[in-house]
């Protein structure tokens, strides 16, 4: 399973602190969103160029985790 902390990133300087894509500025529910409508790999990595495929297979772990968290 992919390490989803090692593709993400939160730093209140970027986004208001947000968790973004290591790197960028695109929140990784932007990610989750595109993948919850539907888009394919290929169609977020088409619209967003600065995102990497491993952040797309790091959003599934991230959001799992998120799920389970007792915080949620």
């Amino acid at each position: 399973m992919v390490a989803w902390q090692d593709f993400f990133e939160s730093k209140p300087e970027v986004c208001g602190g947000e968790v973004c894509a290591a790197g960028t500025r695109i929140p990784v529910t932007v990610i989750l969103d595109g993948l919850a409508e539907g888009s394919t790999r290929e169609e977020i990595l088409r619209s967003y160029p600065s995102l990497e495929p491993a952040h797309i297979d790091a959003a599934h772990p991230y959001a799992a985790e998120l799920k389970s968290s007792p915080d949620s």
